[in-house]
C-alpha cells in the first residue's frame, strides 16, 4: 500500500474513532485493537506488518490530527514483537494485546551486576516447582521498572549447561512479595533505572516465552528490536500518558494528555529541546546561529539524522524483495550514540552559561523556568546529561562494533571455550 493511501485510511479511521472525552484505556483499546498502535506487529498480534518507517509516520499522523498517541514504553518496544515472534497464539492473544491498548507495562529484567555486556553470564536462577518456577537473582539498569505490571525476565534453568544453552526467558508478574525495586538516581535528578531483587519470587510456566532453556535465542530477539529502536533514524510522537496500572493514567480523559495547539518539544510529545529543531531555535534566539561553527555542527546533526531516515528506507525497501541488511541495526545504534554525543555538545555550546543551569527536584525545576521564562532550556541541559547512557544501555557501542565485526565482517572471535562448558565450571565475578 502507498504511504498517502495508509496515512489517508488512518485519517478516516481517526475521523470516526477519536474522542477526547474517552478515557485513556476506552481510547487504546479502539486502537489497539484496529492494528494502528502498533502497525509493525504482524496481523495475528494486532499489528498491519508496516515497515519502521511507515509506522512513524503512522505515530507521527496520529499526533498531528490531534489523537493521543499508542502506548510507548519497553512492552511496545521490546515485548510485544518479541513475543509475537516466539510466543504461542495464546500468549499473544493475552500479553500482547494487554500491551497495544496499553492495560499493563513492561520493564527489561537481563542485566545483572555481574552479567553486562557478558550478558549470558547471568546467574539468575529458575528452579521448577510444579506448574511453576521460583526465581532467585539481582537485575539491575531495569528501566522502568518502577512502572511495570511485568517484566522480562532471563533466568538459568539448567546451570550444567554451557552458558547460552541453559537460559530460559519468562514473563514475570512485578507485583509479587518476591520482587523488591529500588530505583537508581541518575546524575540528571531523575531516577528512570532501577535495581531488582528476587527472592523466592514465582512465575507461571505458562509465560515461558519460547522453549525451556532456549531464551538466549528468545533473548536475542529482542536485543534485536531494542536495537532498532534506539536506532538513528527518528522515531514517532510519544504519548505523554503512560501504559500500566501503576501510573494512574488510564482512567483519566484521554484529551488531557493531547498537546495543546503550538506546544512544542517534550509537551508535545515529539524531539525534546536538544534535538535538531530545538537547537536551531536557541542558536536564533540567542544569535549564536551566526557562529560558522555552530552552523557547521548543526548541519552535522541534521546530516547524520537524514542519513538515519534514509538507513530505514534502505531496510525498507530490501524487505520487499525478501532481504536485510545485515548490521543495520548495529549500525543504527552506533550512529545514535553519536548523535546525542553531538546534541550534549552542541547544546551546551549554544546556550553557553545557561547550559550548567540545572535542576534536580521539581521545585529546583519549577524555580529554574521562573528565572530564565523558558523550560525548553531544562530539557538541553537534561538531555546533555542523560548522554552519556545511549551509548552503554542497549549494548556498549563496544559490543556493537565486536557484532558487526564478527557476525557481519566474518572477524574472527576472542579465543576461549566459555561457550562450550558448563556454566557451573565457569569462574564467577566477585
Amino acid at each position: 500500500m502507498a504511504t498517502d493511501e495508509l496515512l489517508d485510511q488512518l485519517h478516516a479511521w481517526l475521523e470516526s474513532n477519536w474522542d477526547a472525552d474517552l478515557t485513556v484505556a476506552q481510547w487504546w483499546e479502539r486502537l489497539g485493537q484496529s492494528g494502528w498502535a502498533a502497525p509493525t506487529l504482524p496481523h495475528n498480534a494486532f499489528g498491519k506488518e508496516l515497515s519502521r518507517s511507515d509506522s512513524v509516520r503512522v505515530a507521527n499522523k496520529i499526533a498531528t490530527f490531534g489523537a493521543l498517541p499508542a502506548p510507548g514504553g519497553l512492552g511496545m518496544l521490546l515485548a510485544a514483537p518479541t513475543i509475537a515472534t516466539h510466543g504461542s497464539q495464546e500468549q499473544i492473544d493475552t500479553f500482547v494485546r494487554d500491551i497495544v491498548t496499553g492495560q499493563r507495562a513492561w520493564c527489561q529484567l537481563f542485566s545483572e551486576p555481574g552479567a553486562g555486556s557478558d550478558l549470558a553470564g547471568l546467574n539468575a536462577k529458575a528452579m521448577q516447582d510444579g506448574d511453576e518456577w521460583i526465581i532467585n537473582g539481582q537485575k539491575v539498569w531495569t528501566s522502568s521498572g518502577h512502572y511495570a505490571d511485568l517484566g522480562m525476565l532471563l533466568a538459568r534453568t539448567n546451570p550444567e549447561a554451557p552458558k547460552h544453552q541453559g537460559i530460559t526467558y519468562f514473563g514475570i508478574e512485578m507485583a509479587q512479595p518476591g520482587i523488591e525495586i529500588r530505583p537508581l538516581k541518575e546524575m540528571t535528578g531523575h531516577a528512570m533505572f532501577n535495581e531488582v531483587f528476587l527472592t523466592d519470587a514465582r512465575v507461571s510456566g505458562a509465560s515461558m516465552i519460547g522453549a525451556k532453556n532456549n531464551g538466549w535465542a528468545v533473548a536475542n530477539t529482542t536485543l534485536m528490536f531494542e536495537r532498532s529502536g534506539l536506532s538513528a533514524g527518528g522515531g514517532g510522537a510519544q504519548s505523554l500518558a503512560l501504559a500500566g496500572t501503576i501510573a494512574g493514567h488510564l482512567d483519566m480523559r484521554a484529551g488531557e494528555f493531547v498537546p495543546k495547539p503550538g506546544a512544542t518539544g517534550a509537551a508535545a510529545g515529539g524531539p525534546r529541546a536538544a534535538g535538531f529543531k530545538g537547537l536551531v531555535h536557541y542558536a536564533r534566539k540567542n544569535g549564536s546561529i551566526k557562529n560558522a561553527t555552530i552552523r557547521q555542527q548543526l548541519a552535522e546533526l541534521h546530516t547524520l539524522n537524514e542519513i538515519g531516515r534514509f538507513n530505514n528506507e534502505r531496510v525498507k525497501a530490501a524487505r520487499s524483495v525478501g532481504k536485510e541488511i545485515p548490521g543495520m541495526a548495529n549500525i543504527g545504534k552506533l550512529s545514535m550514540s553519536n548523535i546525542v554525543r553531538l546534541q550534549r555538545d552542541l547544546g551546551l555550546r549554544i546556550l553557553g552559561p545557561l547550559g550548567t543551569l540545572h535542576g534536580y527536584t521539581d521545585e529546583q525545576r519549577r524555580s529554574l523556568e521562573a528565572v530564565t521564562g523558558d523550560s525548553g532550556l531544562a530539557g538541553v541541559t537534561e538531555a546533555a546529561l542523560y548522554a552519556q547512557a545511549p551509548p552503554i544501555y542497549g549494548g556498549t557501542d563496544q559490543i556493537q562494533k565486536n557484532i558487526i565485526g564478527e557476525r557481519v565482517l566474518g572477524l574472527a572471535k576472542e579465543p576461549g571455550n566459555d561457550a562450550k562448558v558448563p556454566f557451573s565450571t565457569l569462574p564467577k565475578n566477585g
